[in-house]
């Protein structure tokens, strides 16, 4: 990959975009990780307004102050960059509170993750009409058009994708071409949905380079038949991932109205 051209690329894709849509900038959701930090970094980059929020809820006090650290470094870099901090903690417990109780609490752990994205979203929004930002979205091809590794209506809510077109792999190389912090470019990747240090792979049973080589293999038309061993393992766990996600990756369906009945 050309680095320094991809970076290009995507900086002026970004301010085309912005000003064609007639809006003043962006604004982002940092996590602390990888992804969040190149794409702010990335919107930074055009010199228009960027809004950084840091939306806790639960949140590992590591995941917290990479974020805010990594805030901090790109305030010391462009004149554009603002911050604001949104301790979506109590949001969060009170909506648990008014909902129903259920029998056994891990059934509904998967909802409540999902939950923390949605709300996550919904304070993007909030702060992108109140000052005509664009939301910019942080998911790489894999998670976004390979497993469907988002939460519908939460992460995947956005008004722009900047890197939604580069592996992870490749995130990573513009993140160490950009000088983004290494405590960032060294930390396991992670959702922080779950308020525990569980990590992408924890979840998915594979990791990103493995991920990246079943999706090639998958658009090479390979089946299960084709390998063995580990790699058997790693392309059955991104076929299944890939088709239960389906629903994310695919237009809403539309129930059409034959002509004759209308």
């Amino acid at each position: 990959m050309q680095t320094e051209k991809v970076v290009d690329h995507i900086v002026k894709w970004l301010k085309d975009y912005v000003k064609d849509a007639g809006m003043k900038g962006f604004v982002i959701g940092v996590s602390g990780g990888i992804d969040s930090a190149v794409t702010s970094t990335l919107c930074a980059m055009t010199g228009f307004p960027l809004l950084c929020l840091e939306m806790p809820i639960h949140q590992a006090e590591s995941q917290v102050s990479r974020a805010m650290n990594h805030i901090k470094w790109l305030q010391t870099k462009f004149n554009a960059v603002t911050m604001t901090e949104v301790n979506l903690t109590p949001v969060f417990d009170c909506l648990i509170d008014a909902l129903p109780n259920v029998e056994n609490e891990e059934d509904r752990f998967m909802s409540l993750a999902n939950t923390r994205a949605r709300l996550r979203m919904t304070s993007l929004y909030y702060f992108a009409a109140l000052d005509k930002l664009l939301v910019a979205g942080t998911g790489n091809k894999v998670e976004d058009f390979g497993i469907g590794f988002y939460t519908k209506y939460g992460d995947g809510g956005v008004d722009v994708s900047p890197i939604a077109d580069l592996l992870k792999t490749e995130v990573y190389s513009i993140a160490k071409y950009l000088n983004i912090n290494k405590e960032i470019i060294d930390a396991p990747p992670t959702d922080g949905l779950w308020g525990d240090d569980r990590t992408d792979e924890d979840q998915i049973g594979a990791s990103y380079p493995e991920l990246e080589w079943a999706m090639a293999m998958d658009d090479k038309g390979k089946t299960e038949s084709d390998f063995h061993g580990r790699e058997k393992d790693v392309f059955k766990i991104y076929k299944r991932f890939n088709t239960s996600n389906k629903h994310k990756m695919v237009p809403i369906p539309i129930c059409e109205i034959p002509n004759n009945l209308k």
